[in-house]
């Protein structure tokens, strides 16, 4: 699947809508609920500083609260989201996309990373941007986006209903190696050398950057937005997404509720 395949008209989210974490991860639930039943693609910007987003597994550390409080002490909050996968660095240079579509439209798993793909590489087209996996980068993933062995994206998909929401983490000014650096230190002040079940990525620092370090660009985050939203518009409408009706708040709000509850855990160990 291709943008140029799609010929969407799109509802636009901006990223003021969601000033928290749980907020965003709520958001993206509902949308899909939404365009289950109008068919109607949606797409959301988001941008959380500073803070550091936690995979299932990363809540099972066996040295959970050293991590935790490093984490603290270098300056960030942290949630865990509603989804598998691993800690992510997010600060303001950081920018998450998400596509809401029908599942109808994405039918194949791959079908929603490559029209996330595309769409990147519609955007950054003077770069060659390779996909695979880098081992030695925080949330390793087959949907690893990179230049010259660097990562600097990745890709991953929720599927809820008959609606697919392909998120993408793009980390776009800043250092990619010093964010690095803060889940490596993470990993192993959780883990201390300890046999896990779970294998918790080496983090090598050097092995992710951000696309101002690899293009020698001074892009900003607003800057990639508009650029990504102008690709969108070359085939259909992007207008903003209409306010919700009363049931469709109270779907909004109950996985809010849910995002809270899911995290009560982990924030009752930092007060112990």
């Amino acid at each position: 699947m291709t943008i140029d395949g799609l010929k969407a008209d799109w509802q636009f989210v901006p990223v003021d809508a969601t000033p928290h974490p749980f907020m965003s991860f709520a958001m993206d639930d509902v949308l899909q609920e939404m365009v289950s039943q109008d068919g109607i693609p949606k797409v959301r910007a988001w941008v959380h500083d500073p803070f550091v987003i936690l995979g299932l597994h990363d809540a099972r550390l066996p040295h959970l609260q050293d991590g935790l409080n490093y984490l603290e002490e270098a300056g960030f909050q942290y949630i865990v989201r509603n989804s598998g996968g691993l800690g992510v660095v997010l600060d303001s240079g950081i920018l998450n996309i998400s596509l809401i579509l029908p599942k109808s439209t994405l039918p194949q798993i791959d079908d929603g990373y490559d029209l996330m793909l595309d769409l990147v590489r519609r955007t950054f087209s003077e770069a060659e941007v390779e996909t695979g996996e880098i081992v030695h980068s925080y949330c390793p993933g087959s949907y690893d986006l990179s230049i010259g062995g660097r990562k600097f994206a990745g890709i991953s998909q929720r599927r809820i209903r008959d609606g697919v929401a392909v998120q993408i983490y793009l980390s776009i000014a800043g250092s990619g190696s010093r964010r690095a650096e803060v889940m490596r230190r993470f990993y192993a002040l959780g883990i201390k050398g300890e046999g896990t079940k779970f294998t918790y990525p080496d983090v090598h620092p050097e092995d992710m950057a951000s696309l101002n370090e690899l293009l020698g660009t001074e892009m900003s985050v607003d800057e990639v937005l508009e650029a990504m939203i102008d690709i969108l518009k070359e085939h259909g409408a992007v207008t903003p997404l209409p306010e919700m009706d009363e049931a469709q708040k109270a779907r909004y709000t109950h996985h809010l509720e849910r995002m809270k509850t899911r995290n009560k855990d982990i924030h009752v160990l930092e007060q112990k």
